[in-house]
């Protein structure tokens, strides 16, 4: 090769992009699943979004960005594995054959060591699951962020060159609906999408009678979807079913059976989400 050439070359060549950047360009789409409060079920959410969308045949990633209270490996039963390196870089826990996670939890020495980190240091742990997981091609990055819009929420939304929407999850009480709305406006002013609205722990469903009672009360939710002309995606009902798989880590092989009120309206949720996979 002439010196000319090589010269014409290393002119036309692109300047090495941040790995991040290259990292991400795999995954089509990038979820963040997002709740003013905690205890809203936010992370149910997340993990029954991630494994309904493997069900459906796309590939999945769930990022675990909740560093001081990792729960997705509980719910996926998986707190006893430990994370493997390559020359490439980290690799993911497989769940399923398309459905790989990634969460501070597979880092520490036992379930109750507490992490405890300010801000720049939660902030160099999310870029590096992002940059250096070896996520590979994915259709969906489902990304469990900690309740509220502190660091975590601010470094993904800054990360990410690109985000294609937030679930808000919620319930009923005025509590959780003034801490929702500022998530809301939290997405509005990073230009991240709201895809919509969970109204989760929508009342019970009596087992005796049939019954459907509101325990946290009513209309809170529609009020914050008729304000910020964003949808409602789904109301769910309390359903001690879906805590029970949670705590015995088989939300996998719970969702193969759709024979509850919880799980037909969480239908809505997803087909909100592979909706966004259409879209350009």
């Amino acid at each position: 090769m002439t010196d000319q050439v090589q010269l014409l070359k290393s002119l036309s060549k692109k300047p090495d992009e941040p790995k991040i950047v290259v990292n991400l360009r795999r995954i089509k789409r990038k979820i963040m699943i997002m709740s003013g409060k905690g205890g809203v079920g936010k992370s149910t959410v997340a993990a029954n979004l991630a494994t309904e969308l493997t069900l459906r045949g796309y590939k999945v990633g769930l990022l675990d960005c909740d560093i001081h209270g990792p729960t997705i490996p509980t719910i996926f039963g998986l707190e006893s594995e430990k994370l493997s390196v390559n020359e490439e870089g980290i690799l993911p826990i497989q769940v399923l054959p398309n459905l790989s996670v990634m969460s501070i939890g597979f880092l520490l020495e036992n379930k109750d060591s507490p992490i405890i980190w300010r801000g720049p240091a939660k902030m160099g742990a999310i870029k590096q699951f992002l940059e250096d997981v070896l996520w590979g091609k994915l259709d969906f990055l489902i990304i469990d962020l900690p309740p509220g819009t502190g660091d975590e929420p601010l470094s993904v939304a800054q990360l990410i060159p690109y985000c294609d929407g937030s679930v808000l999850v919620t319930t009923p009480q005025d509590v959780a609906l003034i801490s929702v709305r500022k998530s809301i406006k939290f997405s509005e002013k990073l230009n991240v999408p709201v895809i919509g609205l969970v109204d989760n722990m929508h009342g019970l469903i009596c087992p005796h009678c049939g019954k459907y009672i509101e325990v946290f009360g009513t209309g809170g939710v529609e009020k914050a979807s008729k304000d910020f002309k964003i949808p409602i995606l789904a109301r769910l009902p309390i359903e001690p079913k879906v805590a029970e798989m949670e705590d015995k880590g088989t939300v996998v092989r719970g969702l193969l059976e759709h024979n509850t009120e919880w799980q037909k309206n969480f239908e809505y949720v997803v087909n909100a989400v592979e909706k966004i996979l259409e879209e350009k």
